[in-house]
């Protein structure tokens, strides 16, 4: 039996805890904000409940090990896509129904375009599944998919999203629908890999899920099955760093306690556990680009909105001007994109909202938090203001006009996203090239969005299970 202290109440914290609590260590979780989840935050004003995190559950089935009794409702559509010229298209988990959605929408060459691509995103998925995604990310799974010659030539490395989108799919919209599973990752699809095909397969072959009350009550099931599990959790008790020479020997938390572990395994973003948190700053091997940020509205709605979805997306004209907005170009640095895709949660649920009246979730992409030449200083005085009342027109003018039906608006930027660098909501960008789950020390090791296999709840969940293999069993 290993004591063990994990830093930081994530999703990927509290799974790894629950897991290495029944495979038989002591376990004790430190998170410095008074409540869990992490990234998966809730807001509540006026009788309105809002998660300000990830709104859509995917891949459900990584948490059956967990036991948290979770009972997810399957979304019909998964997604409502609304694309400039005013098409409409509802995506299906039924590949058959969304195939005959596609050729309704956009006739039946774009159908058979879709079908192609599918056959190819399936193969992506296996070998990711297989080789990747439930694996630790080093020089042996590496060696494993060389040789694997079917399945690396299935990932396609080096070949990007938008070039894979192009070569299989000839209408526009669906080169749109695709590109934007790049913002799942936090990438342009101009320079994500072709590899991440793997999620709109996975999303529309396993389905999109939403937990009755929000998706904030995944993060009180599982610090409720932490105490079923005998792991004690801390709130409000920040972790300053991790006293270690060759192997770790505990944590130092503000208070000046010393907790003593003999392993630790890290939910806090890796830049800042590699700078701050160990004892002599480490240059961080493996790091991706940061990823790119999110402004979000909660919006208070009086009445109903019947052509909304639970999740619909408004397209702009030109996609390509919002990621060079974001992450900046040679000419010109990054800025709040004046004409963004609009990604609009509604949940039909009367546990989030008044009766009669409708809660929504309105996010854009954004450049993170900073001053240097890929970030926006969300701080400047006016902008989240002039910002969101701006984004409201934008809607209007989309054909969902809102503006007088508002109880309130409350704004979320990059720079409210203190868990994340530069409120970086998915860590690091999509890719191979995430820092591995093994620290540099002994006893260290890392489960999040920043690490291997990358950002999401699947992923992040994946990433406790590989840390907890990799720990055994007392």
């Amino acid at each position: 039996m290993s004591d063990i202290v994990v830093i930081g109440a994530g999703v990927g914290g509290l799974a790894a805890a629950v897991r290495l609590a029944e495979a038989g260590h002591r376990v004790e979780v430190h998170e410095r904000a008074a409540e869990v989840g992490g990234k998966l935050a809730v807001f509540e004003r006026d009788g309105y409940r809002f998660d300000t995190g990830p709104s859509l559950l995917t891949l459900p089935q990584v948490f059956d090990d967990l036991d948290l009794d979770l009972r997810p409702v399957p979304l019909d559509p998964v997604v409502r896509h609304v694309f400039p010229d005013r098409t409409v298209l509802d995506s299906s988990s039924v590949h058959g129904v969304f195939l005959e959605r596609i050729a309704a929408a956009m006739g039946k060459d774009a159908a058979d375009d879709w079908d192609r691509f599918w056959r190819r995103a399936k193969r992506i998925w296996n070998a990711s599944w297989d080789s990747v995604l439930r694996r630790p990310m080093n020089r042996a799974t590496l060696a494993r998919l060389s040789w694997r010659l079917g399945d690396l030539a299935a990932i396609a490395p080096g070949r990007s999203l938008r070039s894979l989108g192009r070569a299989y799919l000839r209408d526009p919209r669906l080169r749109m629908l695709l590109d934007r599973y790049a913002t799942y990752t936090g990438s342009d699809p101009r320079r994500a890999p072709a590899a991440l095909a793997a999620i709109p397969y996975a999303e529309l072959t396993h389905g999109g899920w939403y937990l009755p009350g929000g998706l904030g009550t995944l993060g009180e099931a599982l610090h409720a099955r932490c105490a079923d599990a005998g792991v004690r959790v801390k709130l409000s008790s920040p972790v300053t760093g991790i006293e270690a020479d060759r192997s770790v020997r505990g944590v130092r938390l503000a208070s000046g306690e010393f907790v003593k572990a003999d392993v630790v395994v890290s939910n806090v973003d890796a830049s800042v556990l590699y700078r701050d948190l160990l004892p002599a700053p480490r240059r961080l091997a493996g790091l991706a680009d940061r990823s790119l940020g999110g402004f979000v509205l909660l919006l208070g709605v009086r009445g109903t909105t019947p052509s909304l979805a639970h999740h619909t997306v408004f397209f702009p004209p030109n996609y390509d001007a919002e990621f060079d907005a974001i992450f900046g170009s040679a000419s010109r640095r990054a800025r709040p994109v004046d004409d963004p895709a609009i990604f609009v949660t509604r949940a039909d649920d009367p546990a989030v909202r008044p009766e009669g009246n409708e809660a929504w979730f309105v996010l854009v992409n954004a450049a993170r938090q900073g001053t240097g030449w890929s970030a926006v200083d969300w701080t400047r005085p006016g902008l989240a203001d002039a910002y969101g009342r701006h984004l409201l027109d934008v809607l209007a003018a989309r054909g969902l006009d809102v503006r007088d039906r508002l109880e309130f608006m409350e704004i979320r930027t990059p720079a409210d996203l203190v868990s994340a660098p530069g409120g970086s909501i998915y860590g690091t960008a999509g890719g191979l090239t995430r820092p591995s789950n093994r620290g540099p020390v002994k006893g260290l090791y890392l489960v999040g969005g920043s690490v291997h296999p990358g950002g999401g709840l699947p992923m992040v969940t994946l990433s406790a299970q590989i840390v907890a293999d990799a720990i055994g069993a007392a």
